[in-house]
């Protein structure tokens, strides 16, 4: 069966690019909403990934946490880490999975046609139906949670706990922070997705499981398949096995636009640095500008007194 001919997607648009040898195609799942844009080649080395538009209202680092969560057990995979047993035992040429500022992503990607089978299956269900709803155990884990530490002390502990503390004492990161702070106060930009180790030990178990309920649904989805396969196949797959659950859900995602500065704004932070060093050699200065929008080089390419393009 062709694409063209599945009953449960509608594909919005075919081309074919030459200079990657590539037959393109972008999708809608027409129960859900969910959106899918395919590369089908002769590429033997099979690519997939899901992401959602997560934009966190705070730096309590949830959709960090939930990234690493949900790749702690599943329904269909109740395994205690299946990441770990897909990186010791699979044939992936790529498994991790990213949080970035206003999305997250979880990428797969083997030569092998039964690896990847699986490999796409145990991310779609890690990411639908994960164990984080059985088990509090798991946030705690890969949040935080309060420990004692040797000298009787309570303490804050935690996987991404931990790997932020590590992310924050970099006067590089610390810096690239304040930036953003500072020139998108009022959007998701403006906020920690990783987390501040301050603002983390703030989120709840239930305030957790609310940003999975909102933001992983496949109305909220992005899917990507690239590679050699037989591409009706596997949406048909994702299709009954996952999406065909759902009903379309109106999920407010969207990123806002930041209002112009009427005036400039200086911001002075200070970051510790180790004993002996000097404090001059380590003084960081940065000048920046938010500029237009990222859709603007449609524009410019188009024509100077073009519209600008709306939002796709």
């Amino acid at each position: 069966m062709k694409v063209e001919e599945l009953k449960s997607y509608e594909v919005l648009e075919k081309r074919e690019i030459s200079d990657i040898n590539s037959v393109t195609y972008l999708c809608r799942h027409k129960k859900t909403g969910a959106r899918v844009a395919l590369v089908s080649n002769d590429d033997d080395n099979k690519v997939f990934y899901i992401g959602f538009r997560t934009t966190p209202k705070d730096s309590t680092g949830v959709a960090h946490i939930l990234e690493h969560c949900v790749l702690c057990g599943s329904r269909e995979f109740p395994v205690k880490d299946p990441f770990i047993e897909l990186a010791k035992g699979s044939l992936n040429t790529f498994l991790n999975a990213m949080t970035y500022p206003d999305h997250t992503v979880y990428p797969v990607a083997s030569c092998n046609d039964k690896d990847f089978q699986n490999l796409m299956h145990v991310y779609l269900d890690a990411v639908f139906y994960p164990n984080i709803y059985k088990n509090e155990a798991i946030f705690r884990q890969e949040g935080w949670h309060y420990e004692l530490d040797e000298a009787g002390e309570l303490t804050y502990n935690g996987v991404v706990y931990n790997e932020m503390k590590g992310a924050f004492s970099s006067p590089d990161n610390v810096l690239y922070r304040e930036i953003n702070k500072a020139l998108y106060p009022h959007t998701t930009y403006g906020y920690e997705s990783g987390g501040d180790p301050e603002n983390i030990p703030e989120l709840t178990y239930e305030q957790f499981l609310d940003f999975h309920r909102t933001y992983y649904h496949p109305s909220n989805s992005y899917i990507y398949l690239y590679g050699n396969m037989d591409m009706a196949e596997k949406l048909t797959f994702i299709d009954e096995h996952y999406l065909s659950v759902y009903d379309r859900l109106e999920v407010d995602s969207q990123v806002a636009s930041e209002a112009p500065f009427v005036v400039p704004v200086r911001r002075v932070r200070e970051f510790p640095v180790s004993e002996g060093e000097s404090a001059e050699e380590n003084t960081y200065l940065a000048w920046n500008m938010s500029v237009g929008d990222t859709l603007w080089h449609f524009r410019s390419l188009i024509s100077p007194c073009a519209p600008y393009p709306a939002r796709l």
